[in-house]
């Protein structure tokens, strides 16, 4: 009874709100938030909103979005991710981009859609796509450009979610949409899949990127991001700045033109980190334990392509990265009784406990992260 007069709450307001609302939701669930009684409301929002699938109907605002496809990152990211844009972010933005950012210019662009999108004229919708991203591109040059106009526009945002990434978001939309049609060019260029990331691909991969930083250095991030995208391991886009600095030594890779690559890298890391949160409180024992070992192999990657990482500021997040996952796996695992610890107990090759080794072993071997993700999944 409760949830039907939700339910007949919600049909009063727009499509547009109800679906802003149902990414919200999913993106608090990604979080890993407790959200009692939401999973019929969510299924029916989805089943009104999305009748064929979260992708099969073409929309609007997906034709808007499409350019930034390859830089969209699942989720709920509670960091900023350096070169991608959270996926949970485009639904709140463009519904304040309808209503407060430039809402006439919206709804024209919606009613063209509409009917472009009714009789399948693929082409025009996109050129028309196109124009309507030229014009929100720089709408939001002139109103981010003011400290006031930024402060506006997070008040603003902030009424459609509670995201701590979606100002980030919003700024690194409009960076990529003025470079899409660079980016664009810059994809094309690239290998489908780069299977091996040797020296000599790496080299070639550093030409292209030397190129595009020369037209247009503040879409790097983008650029990189796509190339994070094309790698069959992903983690090894740090290679793009360990191979041409002076030496291994982290002053000296981070004096290099793609030292970002190093941040974006730990990015991944911190990623995992949130999704091995989320498996563990869904009692996702066996997920969990392949997170761990994938956050052991890129942080056992980090460790090894760069030295002195302990005193950078690389060295100083992944200690925080570190001691974010001791402090997650703990509190979740804390909750499991003695009696399932056959359970936790997952035997590697060598026969070492995985996640029960945190619960009951891992304590001390916080300050080696090394010893302490291996002996978490299996490998000591």
């Amino acid at each position: 009874m409760r949830i039907d007069r939700i339910w007949e709450f919600l049909q009063r307001l727009s499509p547009l709100t109800r679906s802003c609302l149902l990414t919200e939701l999913e993106r608090l669930e990604a979080c890993g938030v407790d959200m009692p009684g939401t999973e019929d409301l969510q299924a029916r929002l989805r089943a009104e909103l999305r009748p064929g699938g979260p992708n099969e109907t073409p929309t609007p605002s997906k034709y808007f979005y499409a350019p930034l496809e390859p830089l969209l990152v699942a989720g709920a990211p509670e960091h900023a991710n350096t070169g991608r844009i959270a996926q949970t972010s485009l639904m709140p933005i463009w519904e304040w981009i309808n209503r407060d950012l430039i809402p006439i210019m919206a709804r024209d662009y919606e009613d063209q859609m509409k009917g472009l999108i009714a009789t399948n004229k693929v082409k025009e919708a996109q050129q028309a796509a196109s124009t309507f991203q030229t014009k929100v591109a720089k709408s939001l040059e002139g109103n981010l450009a003011t400290p006031d106009g930024a402060e506006r526009a997070r008040t603003r945002l902030a009424a459609y979610t509670a995201s701590p990434s979606i100002y980030g978001d919003l700024v690194k939309i409009m960076g990529a949409l003025r470079a899409r049609e660079a980016l664009a060019a810059f994809s094309k260029s690239l290998p489908e899949k780069i299977q091996k990331f040797d020296d000599a691909q790496v080299d070639k991969i550093t030409a292209l990127l030397d190129a595009f930083r020369k037209k247009d250095p503040g879409a790097v991030q983008f650029a990189l991001a796509l190339v994070a995208g094309r790698l069959k391991t992903p983690r090894e886009l740090m290679r793009l700045a360990t191979k041409p600095a002076r030496s291994r030594r982290a002053a000296d890779v981070s004096a290099t033109p793609y030292a970002i690559s190093v941040s974006m890298v730990l990015d991944q890391i911190d990623d995992r980190r949130i999704a091995l949160r989320v498996a563990l409180r869904k009692n996702r024992v066996v997920v969990g334990r392949d997170i761990l070992a994938e956050i052991d192999s890129t942080e056992a990657a980090v460790q090894a392509g760069i030295r002195e990482l302990a005193a950078s500021d690389w060295g100083a997040r992944l200690r925080d990265i570190r001691a974010a996952i001791v402090a997650d796996v703990e509190a979740e695992t804390s909750r499991f009784p003695d009696q399932v610890g056959h359970i936790l107990q997952l035997r590697g090759e060598r026969g070492n406990g995985l996640l029960s080794g945190l619960v009951w072993k891992g304590r001390d071997a916080i300050s080696d992260s090394a010893a302490f993700c291996k002996r978490l999944i299996g490998q000591t």
